[in-house]
């Protein structure tokens, strides 16, 4: 691969305040318009329940795979942007609580970062169902640095719980 070949990376999606779909949808046109970044494949919209804090309503979650150019933390950041243009507000004191939208780099390539304000592979993309599901119907042979194939550890997490949207 040549430095300015474009890289394969996986975006996670996911929401569940307001009018999900329709947010999903348009951070999903919002992703497509980033520069040197198009959308590859996307999967279907799933219903998830929620992960971490159970006590709030469900997710909607989908996986997209890209092509871009742009550096990782760039990438990373242009999707943050994106989230707060539609009103996520970030804060640590609440984590995995009832979100508009959130965005998340799951993988980049095959790159191994561990930096402030940067983790790839997403650290917790392996035991995570809601993430695992819909990244599996794009790239089931995907190998995930570190990790393993994400088929492989699909078959490790829970599933139930999880349905498709038609």
């Amino acid at each position: 691969m040549r430095p300015d070949d474009p890289v394969r990376a996986f975006v996670g999606l996911g929401g569940n305040q307001g009018d999900v779909e329709t947010t999903l949808v348009e951070a999903l046109w919002a992703v497509d318009a980033l520069p040197q970044t198009t959308i590859q494949r996307q999967s279907a919209f799933y219903r998830t329940p929620a992960w971490g804090k159970t006590d709030q309503p469900a997710f909607l979650n989908a996986v997209v795979e890209l092509r871009t150019r742009m550096p990782a933390k760039v990438l990373l950041e242009s999707l943050l942007a994106i989230e707060e243009r539609f009103g996520r507000v970030r804060s640590d004191a609440e984590r995995w609580g009832p979100r508009v939208l959130d965005l998340d780099l799951l993988a980049y390539g095959d790159a191994v970062v561990d930096e402030p304000g940067l983790t790839l592979p997403h650290p917790h993309l392996h035991e995570r169902a809601f993430v695992l599901v819909p990244l599996a119907e794009i790239a089931p042979n995907l190998v995930i640095p570190g990790r393993g194939e994400v088929a492989s550890l699909l078959a490790a997490v829970d599933v139930s719980g999880i349905e498709a949207i038609p």
